[in-house]
């Protein structure tokens, strides 16, 4: 009865925890560029109470054996990293990336972070940044004359300054691509940083190779499928019922067989 116990315990744990991840996605519905997450799971191992194959009556050999497993635990969270609806908003520094690859900012810290959000803005000296004032690497710096700013597809950014006819360039916007994006660590504020599981980017411009177009005037929304997170936490939520369940049998169990003398 305690292996019991035990065994759905570890059940109600991974539903928890498939609960919150669902909750962080739900929260970050209207998230820019966020990626929703998912949880695998795996069995724990077992108790071979029989093994397969083992003699029986008359030196016959049972075809199977009997085992009994002691849960489950999650090994893994998980992006989608799936495009999302590209929403049109008419500002000119506003970005969406239609397809693979991330923009690259540089924080305080000297280090590059990649981002799917593309909802950058001018510093005070004119510098590319984000809504947290990291700069886009690398580096692009717009005039503070400047009356338009172009972006093309493949990342060349152009203004036209006053009394200009003429657009002219000022910057190239590059993107980095993974191997295995699935291996990129969340650090908050929409950024990933590169691990050893990622591997090291790919930088280009943006259309060529693998690498995504851009979109001035547009950002990408969110990929989490909203009806879709709440059947899996109806699911969850009933896995979790369904464990604590079979806590309460196995309790009530162990009470009948310790009152059987009375």
């Amino acid at each position: 009865m305690n292996r019991a116990m035990e065994i759905a315990a570890t059940g109600m744990y991974a539903q928890q925890l498939y609960v919150d991840v669902l909750a962080n996605n739900l929260a970050n519905v209207n998230t820019t560029g966020f990626k929703e997450g998912d949880v695998h799971f795996q069995d724990l191992i077992y108790e071979q109470v029989k093994p397969q194959g083992a003699t029986s009556t008359g030196q016959a050999q049972t075809p199977v054996g009997i085992e009994i497993g002691y849960g489950t635990r999650p090994v893994a969270t998980v992006r989608r990293f799936s495009q999302g609806e590209l929403v049109q908003t008419d500002n000119p520094l506003d970005i969406a990336i239609n397809g693979d690859g991330f923009f690259q900012v540089l924080r305080p810290d000297g280090k590059v972070y990649y981002t799917r959000d593309g909802s950058f803005r001018l510093s005070p000296d004119g510098q590319i940044v984000t809504s947290d004032g990291f700069a886009l690497e690398p580096p692009i710096t717009v005039p503070l004359d400047a009356e338009e700013i172009s972006i093309s597809k493949d990342g060349v950014v152009r203004v036209k300054l006053a009394g200009e006819v003429e657009p002219e360039e000022v910057g190239q916007i590059e993107l980095a691509r993974f191997v295995n994006p699935g291996g990129l660590r969340s650090v908050g504020g929409n950024l990933y940083e590169e691990t050893v599981a990622s591997g090291e980017p790919l930088v280009g411009p943006p259309g060529s190779g693998e690498m995504g177009e851009l979109h001035q005037g547009y950002l990408e929304r969110s990929n989490v499928d909203v009806v879709g997170a709440m059947v899996k936490m109806i699911v969850a939520q009933r896995a979790y019922e369904i464990n604590s369940k079979v806590i309460k049998t196995s309790d009530e169990m162990l009470s009948t067989a310790n009152n059987i003398k009375r």
